[in-house]
């Protein structure tokens, strides 16, 4: 519970955008990278046909909702199967991210699209399979180099929700002992967070962004 109050922001702002690119970009059948427990399933049920999804044995996420076992550098499945496809926050903890691109590449059909997000501020996460960060030029690069036609890099936030959510991470260290009895670091950080939003909204530079949201199409 203590981790969706002090990520709602930041998950409603990736949420949206993911809503409306998949709107504009998503058909078919869908392959979801690193799918987990498949968050965004009922998301995105309009828009597609079929949502497989793929993940590692090994992996710390319920395994119910897994379609194909396998990783980002091998898919078990024939080139050219699916229409579009989806990684969310997959790409910083993968040693080798070209290869993994690639390989999306590979099982997607000729003019299909991918839908990534990528961290670019953001505190050590998942340790120790946390391995990079990204900026908008970096990402254009990986893409392109691995064949795809890139639509949108688009930042999701500026300084102040950046600033906000990484404050908010700070102070829930301190949210234990007698204080996990009482709410005043989640209070504070809802606080916070609807300070951030509105001060983002002021405020329109995105050289701060926390993440990225990229749009391909192979080519």
């Amino acid at each position: 519970m203590a981790k969706e109050l002090k990520n709602i922001l930041v998950n409603h702002i990736h949420d949206k955008h993911l809503l409306d690119f998949s709107e504009s970009y998503f058909s078919g059948r869908l392959i979801d990278i690193g799918c987990g427990s498949k968050p965004y399933k009922k998301v995105l049920s309009s828009f597609i046909d079929v949502h497989v999804g793929v993940d590692h044995e090994a992996t710390d996420h319920d395994k119910s909702e897994i379609d194909v076992f396998g990783t980002a550098y091998d898919i078990p499945v024939d080139d050219e199967t699916f229409d579009s496809a989806i990684c969310t926050a997959v790409l910083e903890h993968l040693e080798e991210p070209g290869q993994a691109i690639r390989e999306c590449h590979r099982v997607l059909r000729s003019g299909g699209c991918a839908i990534y997000s990528v961290p670019f501020i953001w505190h050590l996460h998942e340790e120790p399979r946390d391995f990079y960060r990204y900026t908008k030029y970096g990402l254009k690069y990986l893409f392109e180099k691995s064949g795809f036609e890139v639509l949108e890099i688009k930042p999701l936030s500026g300084f102040w929700v950046t600033f906000g959510q990484m404050f908010i991470y700070n102070i829930y260290r301190f949210n234990r002992g007698p204080l996990r009895y009482i709410p005043v670091i989640p209070v504070l950080g809802l606080a916070i967070q609807c300070v951030s939003y509105v001060l983002d909204r002021i405020d329109k530079s995105t050289q701060w962004t926390w993440m990225y949201m990229v749009v391909v199409r192979k080519i």
